[in-house]
């Protein structure tokens, strides 16, 4: 087993190890968990709540990758979480990451970190418009964005599930999650616009968006919007053709 942790977080080594060590029994489940797993445990006497991250053991193939010449998944947040940090942009507090390779193949693997309690994510934005601020907070997460990229930070699982929005004191901080598909590098004005295009099928959000990112370059609105909505476009007729194949692929099975 490997374990590594954060110089701020070594005191909890032996808990976080017990529950590594139960996972399957204890913890309150974070979602549906189809591929892989959270858990939440809370440390005693403490506000903290670890949010303990199972990932599926890979196939044959990634086992072999993973073991030999790519770094896994825990891994890679971890790293990448600390990467954020430093640039101060935010995501929950990485504490620990796990590794259980054999002699020639790698198994499991967990990411630990802080558990935020969000009061909203993207994906709210995109479903509820009553929400109060709406706009503001809309158009606070597309500056957020232009910081990521700005630092050179190119989150490839932009998606609405992945950005956690807390209030406070009348600001809205924005924390990403799901850390481990990231590039670091400078990026083309393609690259930058495209990196919306996983978050909404709505229109009206990806003009919002595309208005703020415009003022951040201090380019023309529409060039950005008719890029943005082509880009959201594209990945949404990618998106439910996948679905369709899918459930085609379902069917023939049954």
């Amino acid at each position: 087993m490997i374990e590594v942790y954060s110089e701020k977080y070594k005191y909890l080594s032996s808990f976080v190890q017990q529950k590594i060590e139960n996972f399957q029994q204890e913890g309150e489940k974070l979602g549906n968990g189809d591929r892989n797993v959270i858990k939440l445990f809370p440390v005693e006497g403490e506000a903290l709540v670890l949010n303990i991250k199972s990932f599926k053991v890979p196939n044959l193939v990634n086992q072999v990758a993973y073991k030999h010449f790519r770094k896994s998944k825990a891994r890679r947040s971890f790293e990448y979480a600390q990467k954020l940090q430093e640039l101060e942009l935010g995501t929950p507090d990485p504490i620990a990451y796990f590794e259980y390779p054999t002699a020639s193949l790698f198994k499991k693997s967990f990411y630990v970190s802080e558990h935020l309690e969000a009061d909203y994510t993207f994906r709210d934005l995109t479903h509820n418009f009553d929400i109060p601020d709406h706009e503001v907070i809309l158009r606070a997460f597309t500056r957020f964005t232009y910081q990521l990229h700005e630092n050179r930070v190119l989150f490839l699982d932009h998606s609405p599930g992945n950005t956690l929005i807390k209030k406070d004191e009348g600001n809205f901080n924005f924390y990403l999650v799901d850390l481990n598909r990231m590039e670091f590098k400078s990026l083309t004005f393609k690259e930058r616009i495209k990196n919306f295009a996983r978050l909404t099928d709505k229109q009206e959000v990806v003009q919002i968006m595309s208005d703020e990112y415009a003022k951040c370059l201090n380019e023309d609105y529409l060039k950005v919007y008719q890029l943005m909505w082509n880009e959201t476009q594209i990945f949404q007729q990618k998106f439910h053709r996948k679905r369709r194949l899918k459930k085609k692929i379902k069917f023939w099975k049954k």
